[in-house]
């Protein structure tokens, strides 16, 4: 194996010399191109050239390596390259490491040092699962959430996917303060509780919001990102809202009492008047009173 390995150094050190670039001599010897480039750069640098090389790498695969102590002017550096680049990311740091100041350093390494003084975010948390799409099969099991862009205005909109029934608010801004707002006047004066509440990962939805939302529900789920069958009953609701009622204009706050006039009109015909196909061509009303919920 050991003598494999020098066999591969020595060949890609005859290749560099013969003009091939290192990302074919990578691909010739099976190996990643950074570690060609290291092979290189050593060789180059060393004063015995490939022999000398050679000798020392075979000496460093001898016994156990010492662990290797990062130097505080190298972390001072991997600080300042991401502060000077607006928070960049560890493949980012080791290529301004490389460019500006010649260190050959890997990204574990960097992430390592970064960690020391930030708090990084978690990929466990990033992939953890968020268990199957929600059903339900009685009115108020789970409520669907989410907002619609009006301009310099926002639709909060929460929908029951069973009955089909509706809440919608009118707010000036995209805050998890809003969303608490309107979380309350959704949840008291329409649908009361639910056993679920799902909504995407908007700022609305944090903070405040999160403060607040197991006070009517017993779970709260966060949609998983582009996956848009997740919340496909509020966004079907969306679609509705826009074609039905307040179109595609952009409105500003000062439009908000006109908005809320035609939207207050459009959902006593949402839930009156208006069939859904989901319910057998019936009314969000007329499920409810057959499951006894009380009248919207």
């Amino acid at each position: 194996m050991e003598v494999n390995q020098l066999t591969k150094i020595t060949i890609c050190w005859e290749l560099f010399q013969q003009g091939l670039p290192k990302s074919h001599i990578a691909q010739r010897l099976s190996v990643h191109r950074e570690t060609v480039h290291l092979w290189i750069t050593g060789i180059q640098t060393h004063p015995g050239l490939l022999l000398g090389f050679l000798e020392d790498y075979t000496r460093a695969k001898t016994g156990e390596r010492a662990k290797r102590k990062i130097d505080g002017l190298l972390k001072t550096r991997v600080f300042k390259l991401r502060e000077e680049n607006r928070d960049c990311c560890g493949q980012k740091i080791r290529e301004y490491l490389r460019d500006e100041y010649g260190t050959l350093l890997s990204t574990t390494t960097i992430y390592k040092i970064l960690g020391e003084k930030y708090k990084l975010r978690s990929k466990w948390k990033k992939n953890t699962l968020r268990g199957p799409i929600p059903k339900a099969n009685k009115p108020r099991e789970v409520i669907q959430m989410d907002t619609v862009d009006f301009g310099a205005v926002f639709a909060f909109t929460s929908v029951d996917i069973f009955a089909k029934d509706v809440s919608v608010g009118l707010y000036p801004d995209l805050t998890s303060h809003s969303g608490a707002l309107f979380l309350t006047d959704a949840m008291e004066g329409h649908f009361k509780y639910s056993t679920l509440i799902q909504a995407d990962g908007g700022p609305e939805f944090k903070d405040e919001f999160k403060k607040k939302v197991l006070t009517y529900t017993d779970r709260f789920r966060v949609a998983r990102p582009y996956k848009k069958n997740e919340q496909s009953y509020i966004e079907s609701f969306n679609r509705s809202l826009r074609k039905e009622c307040l179109g595609w204009n952009k409105y500003k706050p000062q439009d908000i009492p006109a908005m809320q006039r035609d939207l207050t009109e459009y959902l006593v015909y949402y839930h009156n008047k208006r069939p859904h196909m989901g319910l057998n061509m019936k009314t969000p009303k007329q499920v409810l009173r057959e499951y006894k919920v009380s009248d919207i």
